[in-house]
């Protein structure tokens, strides 16, 4: 009688197929889906017939793969290296990755002492593009680090640019940051970023779907970007131009039903064209941290309410800011006149100028009205704001 497979088996027969299906495959994660982990594994270690709908050059190719790989010895590495494998039906696995359906992960190669499951509940993705410009690095930067004050953790790609921003603001207000990577944790990259990955996973967690020693490609950057979507309550895009990965995880977001948000920049700059064109679209503008918490936060986290300044002409009353409209900028008035330009009666307009006269804003000659050199500027500022 053969022994029951238990969650150890399960763990290593998913470490074994992150060496050989690549990440994102939807066929392999069907496949998963319908025939078990396990059961996977034994057809591909035994040679097993092609199934159906997988082409001869592409089973080959698995093949090839599995007679290659070593899960235990990836776990091994992964230990030295003090990394862990998360995967479906683990108490840490992100139940939100399910959304991805058969496109999910097959698992999650983790780097940091933090519960990634807590970690991703309340989190937010800020992304954008590598050759960013100082407003954006700025932008990044300054919105995480409020991010992070305000008890969420940032979410990016590690990458240069704005990830890197992003991550860097998180860790200087001593927040919490997690940077997704499309190749192997043990193995920074970029290169350029092998310390800040470091104090990522020493103060964070660094994530990837790949196991030890695994390289990027141009696809995989592509394809990581759906598990940041994923894990994510909202992403935010800082600078992206027309074509820019970011865009890629703006999109996902979108089909997933997160929240997307982005930051404007000029017109006239290229690396935030494709950020206009999402807030073209359904994506919700946003300038600083408490707009992106009040959109994706709790019921409650508000944004303050955006006022100007509090010019003192604006305690008057209505009537009042009636009756020092109507009179002229440069010249006296009779009462009479300026009762009718405010469109009140004589009495009322001699009793608002006296009133404005005790605040300053009006003085008296003679039988006229005219307003003080401070009130002039006041009102020549209230008008050119029109």
């Amino acid at each position: 009688m053969t022994p029951a497979a238990g969650p150890a088996d399960e763990l290593l027969a998913r470490v074994f197929l992150t060496r050989v299906v690549e990440p994102g495959d939807e066929a392999g994660g069907r496949w998963v889906r319908q025939r078990g982990a396990q059961e996977a594994v034994r057809l591909l270690r035994g040679g097993a017939p092609r199934p159906p709908g997988v082409s001869e050059r592409r089973w080959t190719g698995l093949l090839a793969r599995a007679e290659r790989a070593e899960p235990q010895r990836d776990l091994e590495v992964a230990r030295e290296s003090g990394v862990r494998f998360v995967c479906p039906g683990d108490p840490e696995w992100p139940r939100q990755l399910e959304d991805l359906g058969d496109a999910r992960p097959l698992g999650l190669w983790v780097r940091g002492r933090p519960s990634l499951r807590m970690w991703a509940l309340r989190s937010v993705a800020v992304v954008g593009a590598r050759a960013c410009t100082a407003y954006g690095a700025h932008m990044a930067a300054t919105l995480s680090a409020g991010l992070a004050e305000r008890g969420w953790v940032v979410v990016s790609g590690g990458a240069y640019g704005v990830d890197g921003a992003a991550h860097r603001g998180a860790l200087g207000a001593g927040g919490a940051t997690v940077a997704v990577l499309a190749c192997g944790v043990d193995r920074p990259y970029p290169r350029g970023h092998t310390e800040l990955l470091t104090r990522i996973a020493g103060q964070g967690l660094v994530v990837g779907e790949l196991p030890p020693g695994e390289h990027p490609t141009p696809s995989r950057f592509v394809l990581r970007n759906r598990v940041i979507a994923a894990l994510t309550r909202g992403t935010v895009v800082v600078e992206a131009a027309h074509r820019s990965g970011s865009l890629v995880t703006a999109r996902a977001a979108q089909r997933l039903g997160r929240h997307t948000m982005g930051v404007p920049g000029p017109v006239t700059s290229g690396l935030s064209a494709g950020v206009h064109e999402l807030l073209r679209g359904d994506a919700v503008l946003v300038t600083d941290a408490a707009e992106v918490v009040e959109l994706v936060g709790d019921m409650g986290e508000l944004a303050p309410d955006r006022r100007g300044p509090v010019l003192p002409r604006d305690l008057l009353d209505a009537a009042a800011r009636r009756v020092l409209a109507a009179l002229p900028g440069s010249r006296g008035a009779t009462a009479d006149e300026i009762a009718r330009g405010a469109q009140t009666t004589r009495d009322d307009a001699v009793a608002r100028l006296y009133e404005l006269r005790s605040l300053g804003y009006v003085e008296r000659h003679g039988d006229g009205w005219k307003l003080t050199r401070q009130a002039m500027i006041s009102v020549r500022g209230d008008r050119s704001r029109c």
